[in-house]
């Protein structure tokens, strides 16, 4: 092969990903992000749980239960395997897992998931915002960060007596202002891309100005545009023209929120959180200007409340009724292929 997609059961040839959502999380924690519920529902609502009773506050308030965001205990893990397999059952080819340091990515479930699923799980490195990071790292140099990415996607990380190498860099994350760290984390990113010519993937925060300042720094340290992925534009960039702006910068543009359904935004409370329908909208704007190469689509799961066997809407939901929602709005097959196979295919494949 004269290129490759590196999974963490090994290298396979890009046109083996099939349908791929791009960014997801099969095992983490996100505890860092906890809020307290509003006292009128917390004094009637067991937030430690997830039940009939309580799934519904959680859908509203996901981040005021700390059970809720730590997705790497038996009861997530067992959920998270039970939900790849139903995405497989459904047509589903590949999981992106997005999962850095600072968020407890476990390579090791990964590989498990993938080889009882039959799921491609194409793991990333690098580093999350710098508030997650154990203190150690708050001291790496971009030199640092450089070598840790290129070791794990070059050599990979020995876990349990097994090699597994990840297959980009990502979710690279920063806050606003981006902190020291950050800002030396994208660098050593558009560095090491132009370097192994690999696919990377960027959080920005709840700004406007987050996406273009990222690109800006990743692109000057020698970072490919058609190599990048600015992840959840549909909570950042929620004005057309700014939308359109930032998809000339040739980056591939993000919608990976999908099956969030709820306008209130509990991480950033000023902002309204679109609906599948709008984020459809968000799309259709973007391929009627030429863009359908550069757009990707995912669910981003991150909380247990997501998956199905805690009474979500699963890994599943964008092949079981967003695409047919689409269909129905006109998109072609071609289109709808081009989004979910083609442009993931693309973007992770690494060339030997």
């Amino acid at each position: 092969m004269s290129s490759v997609v590196r999974t963490v059961l090994g290298d396979i040839s890009p046109e083996e990903l099939g349908r791929t959502l791009t960014h997801e999380h099969l095992s983490m924690e996100f505890e860092h992000f906890y809020r307290k519920p509003p006292s009128e529902i917390s004094a009637v609502v067991d937030f430690r749980e997830i039940t009939l009773k309580t799934v519904g506050y959680l859908r509203q308030y996901p981040y005021s239960s700390k059970y809720n965001l730590v997705l790497n205990d038996d009861s997530a893990h067992n959920a998270v395997l039970n939900d790849v397999m139903m995405y497989k059952q459904y047509g589903g080819g590949t999981i992106v897992e997005n999962s850095t340091e600072g968020l407890e990515r476990d390579l090791s479930f990964c590989r498990r998931v993938s080889k009882i699923s039959g799921v491609h799980v194409v793991a990333g490195t690098g580093y999350y915002i710098a508030d997650t990071q154990p203190a150690n790292h708050l001291h790496y140099s971009k030199e640092d960060m450089y070598s840790h990415m290129y070791k794990e996607l070059m050599e990979g990380c020995d876990i349990d007596n097994v090699n597994i190498k990840t297959g980009f860099m990502g979710e690279i994350a920063s806050v606003w202002p981006l902190r020291d760290l950050e800002i030396k984390a994208i660098k050593a990113a558009g560095e090491l891309q132009e370097t192994l010519k690999c696919g990377v993937s960027f959080h920005p925060h709840r700004v406007t100005e987050a996406p273009f300042e990222i690109i800006r720094l990743y692109l000057e340290a020698g970072g490919a545009a058609d190599k990048a992925v600015m992840s959840h534009l549909d909570r950042t960039l929620m004005e057309d023209e700014k939308l359109l702006e930032f998809s000339e910068l040739g980056t591939y543009c993000q919608f990976d929120l999908f099956g969030v359904e709820v306008s209130y935004y509990q991480l950033n409370v000023e902002t309204d959180m679109p609906s599948d329908a709008q984020r459809i909208q968000k799309i259709k704007l973007l391929v009627d200007e030429g863009k359908e190469d550069k757009i990707l689509m995912s669910h981003d799961i991150h909380t247990k409340h997501r998956l199905i066997d805690f009474g979500g809407h699963g890994y599943s939901h964008i092949i079981n009724n967003v695409l047919p929602k689409m269909k129905s709005k006109g998109f072609s097959r071609a289109t709808i292929d081009k989004i979910t196979i083609a442009n993931p295919a693309k973007w992770l494949t690494i060339p030997l």
